[in-house]
């Protein structure tokens, strides 16, 4: 940025206008949290949901149009030595596909039925899971990811993680991921060793820019 013309260009800057925030589910099992459930719901307290913003000025116009390319440039530098494509994807990608076997896996399939059939039978909606019941859009989920806290809204999310807890819904999803999880690392050890390869070298490069700052 300097070499653009911007040298007191700060090294935490922020956007000219604030972007939209938008938070998703914080676990992959929906809500766990009882006392979380019973007051807020799916959402959460709005007087702890403003976001972490940068610590220095706003850029202004003329630095936000240089930035895009000094952006590529510094990330081009911080993955120098990486495969991006063949390593440091990799294991991003088996996620996915780890996933989608999680979610054949006919011992999570009747959790899911058990649960589904524990929340109706409380007076609620038959959800095919728990990240259905999650994203409801009756919750009215607004911009920054936070609900409206309706009563029954309340009383699904306290349904919710009641049947979860009968059920042992969440332990069952983590024991199944973490076996798929392990079977494909077995599976493909070598590429999954070179990513970890790669996130290491990304760190270590990580450091030395962090002492040259000072």
């Amino acid at each position: 940025m300097a070499k653009r013309g911007h040298a007191d260009f700060p090294l935490d800057p922020r956007y000219p206008v604030d972007p939209t925030v938008l938070t998703a589910v914080s676990t992959g099992y929906g809500a766990l949290d009882m006392a979380n459930a019973s007051r807020w719901g799916y959402g959460w307290d709005p007087a702890k949901s403003t976001p972490t913003l940068p610590q220095g000025r706003r850029m202004t116009q003329a630095e936000y149009a240089d930035f895009p390319a000094c952006n590529v440039e510094a990330n081009r530098r911080l993955m120098r030595g990486i495969d991006v494509k063949r390593d440091w994807l990799y294991a991003s990608t088996r996620s996915v596909e780890i996933d989608k076997a999680v979610k054949r896996d006919p011992r999570l399939l009747a959790a899911w039925d058990a649960w589904s059939r524990c929340v109706a039978g409380q007076g609620f909606a038959r959800y095919s899971d728990p990240l259905a019941a999650f994203g409801d859009k009756a919750w009215h989920r607004g911009s920054d990811g936070n609900t409206t806290h309706t009563p029954t809204e309340r009383r699904t999310a306290v349904a919710d993680v009641t049947c979860q807890r009968r059920h042992h819904t969440a332990q069952l999803l983590h024991a199944v991921r973490a076996q798929q999880q392990t079977a494909d690392i077995a599976a493909h050890q070598d590429r999954y060793t070179a990513g970890l390869h790669a996130l290491q070298t990304f760190r270590s490069t990580i450091s030395d820019t962090l002492r040259h700052l000072g």
